[in-house]
């Protein structure tokens, strides 16, 4: 019973992260597509120089996903018996492309041209990305802690709910 009431708890926060996040996406397309006066009726905004979505972005996109699949492995090394080490080598794998990601998220920060006072684009866009941000950063503190307890042998086949949460 508590493990139902956990996993629903989860399914909760998780609808309420995909409301919190279309709300930011709805403002900036309904910017982006219906441009007002007071930022030139253009988009993106007079003055603002947007940064290449192939480079850092594309890259932390592959980076998110491939962290997807990394945590996955170690749920399955976990779930199917394949063993601790297995699952060691997935958990390093995935911490490290979120240190990585967040690393990068960092340098794009520094790359951009434009900050969060300047017009809707910026604030959106620095709203989103720190917000996921943050939310990634959390994740992969999350993802360390289930780490220290894969090492300290706490998780099993049939009980590994805190790693199912991280991932």
């Amino acid at each position: 019973m508590v493990v139902q009431g956990l996993r629903l708890g989860m399914i909760l926060f998780i609808i309420s992260e995909i409301i919190f996040f279309f709300g930011f996406f709805f403002a900036f397309f309904n910017a982006s597509l219906t441009p007002t006066i007071e930022i030139g009726n253009v988009w993106p905004p007079t003055g603002i120089v947007p940064l290449n979505p192939f480079d850092v972005p594309m890259l932390n996109t592959i980076l998110l996903l491939s962290s997807g699949v990394t945590g996955t492995w170690a749920h399955h090394s976990i779930v199917s018996g394949y063993g601790f080490k297995e699952a060691s080598y997935s958990m390093v794998l995935t911490l490290f492309l979120g240190f990585f990601f967040t690393y990068l998220q960092y340098l794009e920060y520094c790359e951009t041209s434009f900050t969060i006072s300047d017009s809707i684009y910026g604030s959106v866009f620095f709203v989103l990305t720190g917000f996921h941000g943050l939310h990634v950063i959390i994740g992969t503190l999350f993802l360390l802690v289930s780490f220290v307890r894969l090492l300290k042998n706490q998780f099993s086949q049939t009980h590994h709910l805190g790693l199912e949460f991280a991932i």
